[in-house]
């Protein structure tokens, strides 16, 4: 099956270098359709160019923090300089749609 994701143009160009291979997202009902195996076809905002990964694998997690606890900075896309906060997913998400659904970490590798 492949789903199709709207990415933001830095987390983009870093999956399409190979740099990112962790996504990060809500456990909603929209992410929960997604299997190992499957395609996502990541379409970035800015440029509209488009880019299909495989999903390898899928890691559940009840908050943001404990996603971040579990991988390099690097594998979810921060550089080497940056501080990794997983504050920073709540300008995308609502505290209280991740404590509710959960949070997922999309393994993935680009085809």
């Amino acid at each position: 099956m492949k789903h199709e994701i709207h990415l933001h143009d830095e987390p983009f160009k870093l999956i399409k270098n190979g740099f990112k291979t962790i996504e990060m997202r809500l456990y909603d009902e929209k992410r929960k359709k997604i299997k190992v195996g499957d395609y996502i076809e990541f379409t970035n905002r800015v440029t509209s160019e488009k880019l299909v990964v495989e999903v390898m694998n899928l890691y559940l997690f009840d908050s943001f923090k404990d996603l971040y606890d579990n991988f390099d900075k690097k594998f979810i896309g921060y550089k080497e300089e940056e501080e990794a906060r997983p504050s920073d997913m709540e300008k995308y998400y609502d505290r209280k749609d991740i404590e509710k659904y959960g949070v997922v970490g999309i393994e993935i590798k680009v085809i």
